[in-house]
């Protein structure tokens, strides 16, 4: 976390992590290899809008890998609260277009690029319907989709037990992540549950639940999502076809602070790796997907 702090770092897409020190927004596409010669894009210092603040940033999302000659590449970053920020980071005269979202339920969501409808979107925090915002027509009045959830002869079987035990839960996370492979959208309900061992240690639970939604926002869960894995970080949450790039498939990969681990969507099981020396990994680069 020291070396985190250090480097200022905020967040991580498509390869670019991006970092926050003394003021200076800046885009690189890598950390740990000086001598490769890594590619620096300084962005606008943020600008906080009246009752928002711009310290402690959710995520960053961007909408192609070519920040530094692309145009038309969008750079969004979503601060916890009501503050989402976009920029084009290869144009002259490249300023922040700051957007105030009205809606709590979006306070605390993680943002995404969808390809599909070429805009940022981020489900509600209940996971009921999802919002999306661009730099056109949706920048003031995001475009809202509802989502058909399941009846109760579509929601998954479990005991009133387990049930109960989600429903418990600490921490509870929606996320969206589209398949380019498969044109598939997935929302991923995360919940955690901690326990203190020896050690000023946790023992973490994780239960995930995955709904495909279709264009028409039809949800359904699903226990299987074919030749897909679906990995979690600081970053953008993404989604990659496992044969190609040696994943597990039909799993979920998680990277969080000392921990990584390997879940399995149709059983839930968990597999636990190695913890990191240090938090790096805690965001995902384009190394890891090697």
């Amino acid at each position: 976390m020291e070396l985190l702090k250090e480097i200022g770092i905020i967040g991580a897409s498509h390869g670019w992590v991006a970092t926050l020190k003394n003021g200076v927004v800046c885009l690189q596409d890598d950390l740990d290899l000086p001598d490769t010669g890594p590619k620096h894009i300084p962005l606008p210092p943020f600008v906080t809008l009246p009752h928002c603040q711009t310290q402690i940033v959710t995520n960053i999302s961007m909408s192609s890998s070519s920040p530094d000659d692309d145009e038309d590449c969008i750079v969004a970053v979503k601060f916890l609260g009501p503050q989402l920020s976009l920029c084009r980071p290869a144009q002259r005269d490249c300023k922040w277009s700051n957007i105030r979202i009205t809606d709590p339920s979006f306070f605390s969501s993680h943002v995404m690029y969808s390809k599909r409808d070429e805009t940022f979107s981020m489900p509600a925090s209940r996971g009921h319907y999802i919002g999306s915002w661009d730099l056109g027509r949706h920048m003031k009045e995001p475009k809202i989709q509802m989502l058909r959830l399941p009846a109760e002869d579509g929601i998954p079987e479990m005991t009133e037990r387990e049930w109960q035990r989600l429903e418990s839960c600490c921490t509870k996370q929606h996320y969206l992540v589209e398949s380019l492979h498969t044109d598939e959208t997935f929302m991923l309900k995360w919940y955690t549950e901690s326990h203190p061992i020896a050690n000023n240690t946790l023992n973490l639970w994780d239960y995930f639940l995955v709904l495909k939604i279709d264009k028409e926002g039809n949800a359904v869960y699903t226990k299987d999502i074919g030749h897909l894995c679906i990995l979690l970080s600081k970053s953008e949450a993404i989604c990659i076809p496992s044969k190609s790039n040696r994943k597990v498939k039909n799993s979920v990969y998680m990277l969080r602070e000392q921990e990584f681990a390997i879940v399995m969507i149709d059983t839930n099981q968990k597999f636990c790796q190695r913890p990191f020396a240090c938090s790096l990994p805690y965001y995902i680069s384009k190394r890891l997907l090697i």
